[in-house]
């Protein structure tokens, strides 16, 4: 091992050495040796002299990347070229009568010199430190001046390729410098393969030979070695020679030669597992730096150590919330991104969890080399950049997973993806997103053999039929990392959940709280004695049936607090009113306003995204004690409490499913902080009776949505499978779709007709349309098959991925916009982009519209048309919340979704040539929509996590683009902004790394595709005439 070890440091060069000048290689000649006839090599000699003291001038140590040329000036007087200049006027004054002593070129001279001085490029990109001092005494006379290797430690490793070139255009090797060349070249495949022993004392047999050579005088076989080399730096300036410090250097081989070994381990049958379930130990320590996990759960070592993992089988597993499963996920997509190297795309429910995975995956992108992509509301390119080296994790929701997974099949590139994790999969039974998402996952199964899927979820029943169409092995765990004790209140009785005990149930205690009179008619529920046994020491959550009720609930909690609640982190909270403001223009919610001094908040989707944030990040440090908070907080991000208090078995007017129940209890218990967590669930008498079926029935199935969801399930399923050409005729199909959930399912879904009637009813209608054309094919004299083939406004559709219900009406928008579209303002552009679903949720004051009978379904686009158009004038979402009556919240969903549709509308546009002009002017109008800020600010919000507030605070800090943000330093930040936690600043200076990596890299990859000789270039055969 130790010798192993020594084998690294040597080959490892980790900081620029003060390499040796030319003088180390030419002995300057004595005063005798030099003849009264040599004033002009005097001059050279001197002039050689002053350059070396430029050379030889020790650099400082630098960590960071260099530029291209190292601190070799190019050009300039005392550059390295100069030097070469001088060795090749010495060169050229060697003697004739002496040639025949070599037949090697200077070319060939110099190719093997590089070849021995320099490393293995490919691991470290600089030269092995040799001693030198013997080759040094033996060349003390200039008349038998010739190229040694030492010259060569001048040249910077971009120059190497220049040598191999030259070595390889050569036209008179000999045989010992073939196999230098051949042994050279293999070593260049290995990565971080030793230096034989053997080489060192081949290397010295030529320094031998090469000391007696001397080089042809026909300059017609040679040009001017400065010239080659002046091109050779010029045409080398785009490579990357990056010079890295001794620690840092070191750390990357280390891993490199742990992933190297994870590979063959990963592909053998062995049970050794490596240091760290087959990934380098460096993922391990990442773990323990980033979130503080310093060992794996029994289950979760048990998981990942599955015959069916091993295997690359399909896997569904299942634990309550809390349980852990992430990580299990996060292991296996390192294992496919660094040792497998393939693509990994990860499917979540909501951009909120989207953009937090992002924010805690891109440090580990960062350290192991891979990228972290966004597809997210209107973010994500497609199809993906094509990656030259590196490997890429896409962070999708179901809507954008669903659009990436088509453009890879599209360009035939799904082969890539080697993972596919499916987050919350109980979600496949949920509307139009379930639809969209079972279609995901059927495309993949059917047109790629090798992509594995995992699919999670704390809620699964029907997990056979799920089985069966993902063909997956089943891991289930009832544990949970902090124990969970489940309650309901009745009165002032409360009883433990007990599944043993005859109901249910079993008596608890009675709530002991001494109510006044005026409390009572407040609080009948007796919710303030059931907080206050909790808060401020731990945190809690209260769910309510709605919005109204959150905001009410936080209130009345709040007027029979004591004053000491006050006094809890002060000052802290005095921080988050005052960020409250600042993100806000001035402006903060009244009821926020008098709840945040007692440490409670209410959370619901009338909140900002800012607001939301910021109160989330307060709720995490321990700021605020207590949420107020909707259902929609449960499946969102994770923010686990010490007690979970159900305001009442409902969710708005509809009684409480398992599944949420389920979920919102699993918010209970802190892994790591709490020692046991408690859920309560308030009820009256009338209810008690289906609260007592609730807790003891099993979760509730998941049914396939494909059919019930028509336009937006098997229709736009069937649109894409034709126009991917994964299926095109109707036997294809009906097989594809027997292949589905639904598929599975069929015998319980379908009463009155089969699934082939029902494939045939859905193309017809398509066909209809106008979205698929159909054509006859003669399979036989009496049997014709009919194929189908998409047409223009189909594959706007899907590509678009437009909803079928509205793209006939889209389509005539557009085509009506055209005859006079308005680009004074935005105003007619953001008309046709306000989405339609939106349209009928809208009530708006305009009665005098009524009495002319326009379309209801215009004026409500056009009114918030206004509100949009509005809201970019002002950018304030306070302000037009105000003039428009509306709730902040609402606002704020519809910018999101006027910016997703618009990037549809662009897309479906960018498939229909009469809609060009549109193609121009909705790329910058999706960008509006989707920052809606001043123009100055958009550069930072492109990092995920940063939202408005943040990007003023960062902007007037000086950070004022991608690459400040991407070199700041954290703990800068933490001084410089306000409410800003260590964790928060690191995760946002990630982020921006990770994007200016990916900017970085798409360019690169651009400039390579242009310089690339095309795979469809015409080669011209040349004639024998010709050639003669």
């Amino acid at each position: 091992m130790d010798e192993g070890v020594s084998r690294i440091r040597r080959r490892v060069s980790v900081r620029k050495r003060d390499r040796p000048s030319l003088g180390s290689g030419f002995a300057a000649p004595t005063a005798a040796e030099l003849k009264p006839g040599d004033e002009e090599g005097e001059e050279e000699m001197v002039a050689g002299s002053r350059r070396r003291k430029t050379v030889e001038v020790q650099p400082v140590e630098n960590d960071s990347e260099e530029d291209m040329f190292g601190d070799y000036d190019s050009f300039a007087e005392n550059s390295f070229l100069a030097q070469v200049d001088d060795l090749e006027q010495q060169y050229m004054q060697v003697p004739e009568h002496r040639k025949h002593a070599s037949d090697l070129s200077t070319e060939d001279l110099c190719s093997e010199s590089i070849k021995h001085n320099k490393l293995s490029i490919t691991t470290v990109g600089n030269f092995t430190e040799l001693k030198t001092d013997e080759h040094i005494k033996n060349q003390s006379r200039h008349e038998n001046v010739s190229i040694e290797p030492d010259i060569l430690y001048d040249v910077p490793s971009s120059q190497v390729l220049y040598f191999e070139n030259l070595q390889n255009s050569s036209d008179d090797l000999g045989n010992q410098s073939t196999k230098e060349r051949d042994w050279n070249a293999s070593s260049h495949k290995i990565v971080n393969e030793e230096l034989p022993q053997n080489r060192i004392e081949q290397h010295q047999q030529i320094d031998d030979s090469s000391s007696k050579v001397r080089t042809s005088s026909e300059e017609n076989r040679r040009k001017s070695l400065k010239e080659h080399l002046k091109s050779a730096m010029t045409g080398n300036a785009k490579a990357q020679t990056p010079i890295f410090s001794r620690t840092k250097q070191l750390k990357e081989t280390l891993l490199s030669e742990e992933i190297n070994v994870a590979k063959k381990t990963i592909e053998s049958s062995s049970d050794d597992l490596g240091p760290f379930y087959s990934l380098p130990s460096k993922v391990r320590d990442l773990y323990v730096q980033f979130k503080g996990i310093e060992k794996l759960y029994e289950w979760q070592h048990t998981c990942l150590t599955l015959n069916s993992v091993q295997e690359r089988k399909n896997l569904i597993y299942s634990l309550p919330t809390s349980g852990g499963k992430t990580l299990v996920a996060e292991i296996l997509m390192l294992q496919e991104l660094l040792c497998r190297r393939r693509d990994v795309l990860m499917i979540l429910p909501y951009v909120a969890i989207v953009q937090e995975k992002i924010s805690g995956l891109s440090s580990f992108g960062i350290e192991l080399g891979f990228f972290v992509e966004e597809y997210a509301g209107s973010k994500g390119k497609f199809p993906p950049i094509k990656r030259r080296e590196k490997k890429s994790l896409y962070i999708a929701t179901i809507e954008k997973g669903h659009s990436l997974v088509n453009s890879l099949i599209e360009t035939g590139r799904i082969g890539s993806l080697g993972l596919v994790v499916v987050d919350e999969l109980h979600m496949i039974g949920e509307g139009s997103r379930g639809a969209i998402l079972e279609m995901t996952l059927a495309k993949i199964l059917y047109t790629s053999k090798t992509t594995q899927i995992i699919g999670m979820s704390a809620t699964l029943n029907n997990v056979e039929d799920l089985q069966e169409f993902l063909q997956a092995e089943y891991y289930t765990s009832q544990f949970r990392p902090v124990e969970l004790k489940e309650y309901l209140k009745i009165n002032n009785a409360i009883y433990e959940v007990d599944c043993k005990a005859e109901n249910g149930i079993t008596f608890s205690r009675l709530l002991n709280c001494q109510y006044s009179d005026t409390l009572k008619k407040m609080d009948p529920d007796h919710l303030v004695a059931l907080v206050t046994e909790v808060i401020p020491n731990y945190s809690c959550l209260v769910f309510c049936p709605t919005k109204k009720n959150c905001e009410n609930v936080a209130e009345m909690i709040c007027k029979f607090l004591s004053k000491e609640y006050l006094k809890q982190r002060e000052k802290e909270k005095h921080e988050v009113i005052k960020n409250l403001k600042n993100i806000s223009s001035g402006n903060l919610c009244p009821v926020l306003k008098r709840t945040i001094p007692f440490g409670v908040a209410y959370h619901h989707s009338g909140l900002t995204s800012d607001e939301r944030k910021l109160l989330e990040e307060a709720y995490s440090t321990g700021v605020l004690c207590l949420f107020t908070c909707t259902s929609t907080l449960a499946a969102g991000v994770n923010l686990p409490a010490r007690r979970v208090i159900l305001r009442a078995p409902y969710v708005a007017k509809e009684f409480l499913k398992r599944n949420q129940y389920k979920q919102m209890i699993g918010r209970a218990g802190r892994a790591g902080i709490d020692s046991v967590g408690e859920s309560i669930l308030i009820l009256q008498e009338k209810d008690k009776q289906q609260v007592l079926e609730l807790i003891s029935r099993p979760l509730e199935n998941c049914y396939s949505h494909l059919v019930q969801e028509f336009t937006k399930g098997i229709q736009t399923l069937f649109l894409s499978l034709i126009g991917l050409k994964i299926a095109t005729n109707l036997d294809d199909i009906y097989h594809f779709m027997c292949g589905t959930f639904f598929g599975v399912q069929q015998k319980i879904l379908l009463k009155e007709k089969s699934l082939w009637e029902i494939t045939v009813e859905s193309l017809r209608y398509l066909t209809e349309k106008g979205l698929l054309q159909k054509d006859a094919i003669n399979k036989s004299e009496e049997e014709i098959q009919y194929s189908f083939h998409i047409t223009k406004l189909g594959r706007a559709s899907f590509k678009g991925a437009i909803d079928l219900a509205y793209c006939d009406i889209l389509y005539r928008d557009l085509k009506k916009g055209l005859e006079g579209l308005v680009l004074e303002s935005l105003l007619h552009l953001i008309y046709l982009t306000t989405p339609y679903d939106m349209a009928s949720q809208c009530v708006p004051d305009w009665m005098i519209y009524f009495r002319q009978k326009v379309d209801k379904d215009i004026v409500n686009r056009l009114y918030l048309s206004f509100v949009l158009y509005t809201l970019l004038k002002e950018t304030n979402i306070w302000s037009v919340s105000e003039k428009f009556n509306m709730p902040r919240g609402y606002i704020q969903s519809l910018l999101t979704g006027a910016a997703s549709f618009s990037s549809c509308v662009l897309h479906f546009c960018e498939e229909l040539e009469e809609f060009w002009v549109y193609r121009a002017l909705l790329g910058e109008l999706t960008k509006k929509l989707t920052y809606c800020v001043k123009a100055e600010l958009i550069p930072l919000m492109e990092v995920t996590g940063v939202l408005e507030g943040r990007a003023k605070q960062l902007y007037n800090a000086g950070y004022k683009s991608l690459m400040h943000l991407a070199n700041a330093n954290p703990e800068v930040l933490i001084r410089t902004l306000d409410h800003l936690s260590r964790r928060q600043a690191k995760q946002i200076v990630s982020s921006a790394k990770m994007l200016l990596h990916e900017k970085a890299e798409a360019l690169q990859e651009e400039v390579e595709e242009l310089l690339r000789l095309p795979p469809d270039f015409p080669s011209i055969e040349v004639s024998a005439t010709e050639k003669a």
